[in-house]
C-alpha cells in the first residue's frame, strides 16, 4: 500500500513539473509571447507618452514624462480641420459599414440558396478580385471616379468599399450553416424572399455580421491611399490624409503629431475592446465551416 502512494505521489509530482511553470518549453512560450506583446504594445504607448510631453522632451527615451502636460489635446482639438477630418472619417467609414454589410450579406446569400445558371462564375469571378492588389484597381477606380463626375466627393470616396469581395465570401461560408428547412417553412408561412432573408438567414449569421462590420470599419477608418488620390479639397479629408497634412506643417513639433495620431486611434482602440469577442467568434466559425 505504501509502494501505490509512493508511485502515486512521484507521479502527480512528475505531472506537476512537466506541466507546471517549471517545464523549459512553457517558460519559453510565455517569455516569447510577453515580448512579442511589449514590442507590439511599446510604440502605442511611447504614442501616448510623446502626445503629453514638451518640444524639449521629445527626445527623450522616457516613458513617463518629467513635466507632462495635455496643451497638445486642447491645441489640436482647437483646431477646426482636425475635428472635420475627424467627423470625415466617422461619417465615411459608417456609411460605407453600413452598406457593406447589407451588400455583402444579400450577394452571399443570394450565391449560397438561390441555384441559377453561372452562379459558379459569379462567385470565382468575385473571389478573384481578393488576388488584385489596390495600387492596380486605383487607377480604373479614379477613371470611374472622373467619368461619373465623383472626384473630390464623398461618394467617390466611398464607392470602392461599399461592397467587399470578402464580406461576400465570409457571408456565403456563414449562410451554407443555415439549414433550408427554416427557409422552406418560412415560405410555406407566406413570406417572400428578402422577408425570409432579413428575419429568418440574418439572425442566424449574427456573429458573422458583427466581425465583418469591424473589419470594415477600421478598414475604411484607416484608409489613406484612396482618399488621398480622389480629393483634393482639405474640407474632404478622412483622418489620416489629413494628419499627413499637418505633419508637414508640423514638421519638427513632433508632440503636435503625436497627439493627432493618438486622437486617431481612440476610435480603434474602442471597437476593439468592445467587440473583440465578435471578432474572434466570427473568424473562428468561418474557418471551421470554411
Amino acid at each position: 500500500m505504501s509502494d501505490i502512494r509512493a508511485s502515486s505521489a512521484a507521479l502527480m509530482r512528475s505531472g506537476r513539473t512537466a506541466k507546471g511553470p517549471r517545464d523549459p518549453w512553457s517558460v519559453l512560450r510565455w517569455t516569447l509571447l510577453a515580448l512579442g506583446a511589449i514590442a507590439m504594445v511599446m510604440p502605442i504607448v511611447y504614442m501616448l507618452s510623446a502626445s503629453i510631453k514638451y518640444p524639449f522632451e521629445m527626445y527623450d527615451l522616457n516613458i513617463i514624462p518629467k513635466e507632462p502636460t495635455f496643451e497638445n489635446y486642447t491645441y489640436v482639438l482647437s483646431d477646426g480641420r482636425f475635428l472635420r477630418w475627424f467627423g470625415n472619417s466617422l461619417l465615411i467609414a459608417t456609411l460605407t459599414t453600413v452598406s457593406a454589410v447589407f451588400f455583402d450579406a444579400l450577394v452571399g446569400y443570394a450565391l449560397c440558396k438561390f441555384r441559377f445558371r453561372g452562379r459558379t462564375v459569379v462567385f470565382v469571378a468575385i473571389l478573384s478580385t481578393l488576388m488584385i492588389p489596390t495600387e492596380m484597381l486605383v487607377i480604373p477606380w479614379y477613371l470611374m471616379s472622373k467619368s461619373f463626375g465623383w472626384l473630390d466627393s464623398y461618394w467617390g470616396i466611398m464607392f470602392p468599399g461599399m461592397m467587399t469581395a470578402f464580406g461576400t465570401f465570409l457571408m456565403k461560408q456563414f449562410f451554407e450553416t443555415v439549414p433550408d428547412d427554416f427557409l422552406e417553412a418560412a415560405r410555406i408561412d407566406g413570406l417572400n424572399e428578402f422577408q425570409i432573408w432579413w428575419s429568418v438567414a440574418l439572425p442566424l449569421v449574427a456573429p458573422a455580421l458583427s466581425a465583418l462590420a469591424i473589419f470594415v470599419f477600421l478598414g475604411n477608418w484607416t484608409a489613406f491611399l484612396w482618399p488621398l488620390i480622389v480629393t483634393s479639397s482639405s474640407e474632404l479629408y478622412t483622418l489620416p490624409v489629413g494628419l499627413t497634412t499637418f505633419s508637414v506643417e508640423q514638421a519638427v513639433e513632433w508632440e503636435l503629431i503625436m497627439t493627432g495620431a493618438a486622437l486617431a486611434t481612440i476610435p480603434t482602440l474602442v471597437v476593439f475592446l468592445v467587440f473583440q469577442r465578435f471578432i474572434i467568434r466570427g473568424v473562428a466559425m468561418a474557418g471551421l465551416k470554411g
